[in-house]
């Protein structure tokens, strides 16, 4: 296998585990599950922690006990450690691999009673990768709220540490996870919505060369059949009908040039029609103009950048639930409720927008907080249809 092959395999795989792909319920799925979130590396230095527990246990109880907290620990660490490829499995798989956890981390609170409170952040970092985002943000400081009175009682000033670590950090990596996969599935939106419009377009082309040709074609065809008709019996008639094909051949030849001309332009209109299938495939609701005014082809294409624009930003960082597009003669304005432009972020795309703007005589405003961004673009007004 060359090297390429295998980065597009792990590629696949990493996406599956993000959007949820299911892997085979076996030791071996696990394993390739872990393996394709790419976590499985990171896990392992963590579990360092457990010396906490395993140190006590071999200078303080006896070996036999010992042995078994031994065992028990290595059992929770394999299954801490495959823990971030039971993402990719259904929500029941997940709840069955946190009760197997539970019953290890109860028999280990039999043998070592208090020291079981420094097992806090990996019960946390769990709980956060395993259970829905929306749980997770109650039941892992849930847990911290049980775990650090407990530890006050007991004098164990370390677990305390460890549990509000625990907090941030596996809410951090539910976090990632989530964002992850909603990226993921916007992705995967954008990649079924261009093969969707690549099927529209080329539906819409043979549409118009079907209108196009298929009328001239039948006409040349008939204007040949009488021409020859005509060759001995009528030449000035059949002169006349080789004019004829000649003039039909010329036009659908112009026709033909134009349509293709046309598939290269950008328009207002156009993009509009476009962003709505590609905004809804994201999850999206678009909300556009009923009814569209009439453009100069100047202004019409320039507005089709910026809705273009637009909407491949709501699509790819806005992660908003609505996208809002108003047209009129003098502005284009793109608006999501999302959770807006963070700072320091780059926008080359919107700086080259802008400059394009400017070079029509018009300006673009970008309005981002966290209720959401609003791209507006705005030129002159018309004045019997000539910039004022």
């Amino acid at each position: 296998m060359t090297t390429e092959t295998a980065r597009r395999r792990r590629r696949r795989s990493r996406t599956a585990a993000a959007v949820g792909l299911e892997f085979p319920r076996t030791a071996r799925g696990v394993h390739q599950a872990a393996r394709a979130s790419g976590a499985l590396a990171y896990n392992a230095p963590s579990l360092l922690f457990l010396l906490y527990v395993l140190i006590p246990a071999w200078t303080e109880l006896s070996p036999v006990r010992a042995v078994v907290v031994t065992a028990l620990c290595l059992v929770y660490a394999l299954l801490f450690a495959y823990t971030a490829g039971l993402r990719a499995y259904p929500v029941r798989d997940r709840l069955v691999w946190l009760g197997a956890s539970w019953v290890v981390l109860g028999l280990l609170g039999l043998l070592i009673h208090g020291e079981i409170l420094y097992m806090i952040m990996f019960v946390q970092v769990m709980h956060g990768i395993l259970l829905p985002i929306t749980v997770a943000r109650f039941v892992v400081p849930g847990l911290a709220a049980v775990a650090v009175p407990i530890a006050v009682v007991l004098e164990q000033p370390i677990a305390i540490i460890l549990a509000l670590v625990g907090v941030v950090l596996s809410l951090g990596v539910a976090e990632g996870i989530e964002r992850s996969i909603l990226q993921e599935k916007l992705d995967a939106a954008e990649r079924r919505s261009a093969v969707l419009a690549v099927a529209a377009e080329r539906e819409r082309i043979g549409r118009d060369l079907h209108d196009i040709l298929g009328h001239s074609l039948t006409t040349i065809t008939v204007s040949a059949q009488l021409a020859q008709r005509l060759l001995d019996a009528d030449p000035a008639a059949a002169k006349a009908q080789l004019a004829e094909i000649e003039r039909i051949s010329r036009q659908s030849l112009a026709d033909v040039r134009t349509t293709a001309s046309g598939m290269q332009q950008v328009r207002a209109s156009s993009e509009i029609a476009s962003s709505r299938s590609v905004l809804e495939a994201a999850g999206v609701r678009p909300e556009v103009p009923p009814a569209l005014p009439a453009l100069p082809d100047d202004r019409a294409e320039l507005f089709g950048y910026v809705i273009r624009e637009g909407v491949t930003n709501v699509v790819r960082h806005a992660r908003a639930t609505r996208c809002t597009i108003l047209l009129e003669e003098d502005m284009v304005q793109v608006a999501d409720d999302g959770a807006g432009i963070p700072e320091g972020r780059a926008r080359s795309g919107l700086a080259g927008l802008a400059r394009r703007v400017e070079e029509h005589g018009g300006t673009l405003d970008v309005d981002s907080d966290d209720t959401g961004t609003r791209l507006t673009a705005r030129l002159p007004r018309l004045t019997e249809g000539v910039p004022a």
